[in-house]
């Protein structure tokens, strides 16, 4: 089976319209691996900053708790500790602030990566549009090759083969009758 596509002429239009097509393809191919690459390296840096967020906070939690504690026994002896309360009660205050820093900033980059994330849908799902209408475009140029170059071409190569064969039994010499080529006794086996 030979292939039609290095059977065609460079002059020929459907020529150009195949590489540009398959052109196409290989561009589309390249951006949807950059992207899944950018995509990769954007996840890898939100897992990284969540995995250092979480401990921090986690610390910060137990940090206010044993606060709240201490303060709850400050209390309870009054006297000895008012001073070290008002401190203690301004540290507390320090870290929910530091806190709730904290909580904005993971809010933020958890909105970030939620936006990325739709982004990059949004982006693989016109690249897969993109790549399903190049698709369509190259079946109907295949189409349209087979029906209006390859079946016109197979058409007329029959016509041209039946013109050729009834053009040698027009042009070939008549034959001779079997008669004047034998003689009567040749004709007879026996």
């Amino acid at each position: 089976m030979s292939l039609l596509a290095l059977q065609m002429s460079t002059r020929d239009p459907a020529f150009w319209v195949l590489v540009f097509v398959a052109a196409m393809f290989f561009f589309i191919a390249v951006a949807v691996v950059m992207m899944a690459f950018a995509v990769r390296r954007v996840v890898q840096t939100v897992g990284n900053l969540e995995r250092r967020a979480e401990p921090l906070l986690d610390r910060v939690a137990s940090m206010s708790e044993q606060v709240k504690e201490i303060a709850a026994q400050g209390k309870e002896v009054a006297e000895q500790v008012t001073l070290m309360s008002t401190h203690l009660a301004t540290a507390s205050v320090h870290f929910s602030e530091s806190s709730a820093l904290i909580k904005e900033e993971v809010r933020e980059l958890k909105q970030l990566v939620g936006y990325t994330a739709v982004t990059a849908r949004d982006k693989v799902e016109r690249m897969s549009t993109t790549i399903d209408q190049a698709q369509r475009q190259f079946t109907a140029t295949t189409l349209f090759i087979h029906t209006k170059l390859v079946e016109p071409a197979r058409e007329l190569a029959a016509i041209m083969a039946g013109v050729r064969r009834g053009l040698e039994v027009l042009v070939s010499p008549a034959p001779k009758q079997i008669d004047q080529t034998y003689g009567e006794d040749e004709m007879f086996i026996g």
